[in-house]
């Protein structure tokens, strides 16, 4: 019994204590880092540069050199909405959407075994490079859709990964896990997209997969604007310039292997 007792008292001379410390020791929280908060997509995808949602509000709220508009997800609307909360000027950003730099399906692409293994890209890599020939193309585990934090990707059919405009957000997560680096982000408004990953060039290149660039630069000789450059062995688009003066892009209709593609211009809901 006096056991219990003194049990007691010390559980509340304790509570006492903490309940007294936790009064002088808490911090005031800024009720605009909540304000922001709100408003952000809660997607904690990172793509600020903070780690979630929470962490941007109060660098955002507290620092006075952390702009308004880090939030890719939230595009503009967001920008606005947190600058007018903080304020701050939202400089404008370019609405961009993930890119699979690959079309290595069945039938165009080399499988050199068939990966019967964990779900996995990492994983899959780990076993002999991964299953398909070459070393730069897709690996089709679905990494990145399981990764994805907004839903906007799923795998097809032939286990290439299908962005969904509507739903892409442009936070570039599925690009930081693909272990073979095959995703990019591009505009929304691009008029051409490279379809190939491979550094490979020539009949190395073509044997892996039909569809491969083969750096033969007839895209960057044939455009007019000066809109292609190679790196890599791989064409890369100056989308700005391409979008700017380019109407009939004759790099589509010079690439043998097709690796670049006119892209559909996507109108959202």
């Amino acid at each position: 019994m006096l056991i219990l007792i003194v049990m007691t008292g010390l559980g509340l001379i304790f509570g006492v204590i903490l309940a007294f410390a936790n009064k002088k020791l808490a911090v005031e929280m800024n009720p605009l880092i909540h304000i922001v908060e709100d408003v952000l997509p809660k997607g904690q995808c990172g793509a600020c540069g903070y780690a979630g949602c929470q962490a941007y509000a109060e660098a955002v709220v507290l620092n006075p050199d952390v702009p308004p508009n880090l939030c890719i997800p939230g595009k503009e609307v967001v920008a606005q909405a947190v600058a007018e909360i903080t304020g701050k000027q939202a400089a404008a950003t370019e609405p961009r959407m993930a890119h699979v730099r690959c079309n290595g399906t069945v039938g165009k692409a080399v499988f050199d075994f068939h990966y019967d293994g964990v779900k996995d890209c990492l994983a899959a890599s780990l076993l002999q490079g991964g299953p398909k020939h070459c070393q730069y193309g897709c690996l089709g585990q679905g990494t990145c859709v399981a990764k994805c934090p907004f839903g906007a990707l799923t795998l097809s059919e032939e286990n290439l990964p299908v962005v969904n405009p509507a739903r892409c957000t442009g936070c570039a997560v599925c690009a930081a896990v693909c272990p073979r680096s095959v995703i990019d982000m591009i505009p929304l408004t691009a008029h051409v997209e490279v379809d190939c990953n491979s550094i490979e060039k020539g009949v190395a290149a073509k044997q892996a997969c039909s569809c491969a660039c083969i750096a033969c630069t007839l895209c960057v000789k044939n455009c007019p604007y000066g809109a292609i450059r190679m790196e890599n062995n791989l064409p890369v688009v100056d989308h700005a310039l391409c979008e700017e003066k380019c109407t009939d892009p004759t790099c589509v209709t010079k690439c043998p292997t097709k690796a670049i593609l006119r892209r559909l211009s996507y109108k959202g809901e």
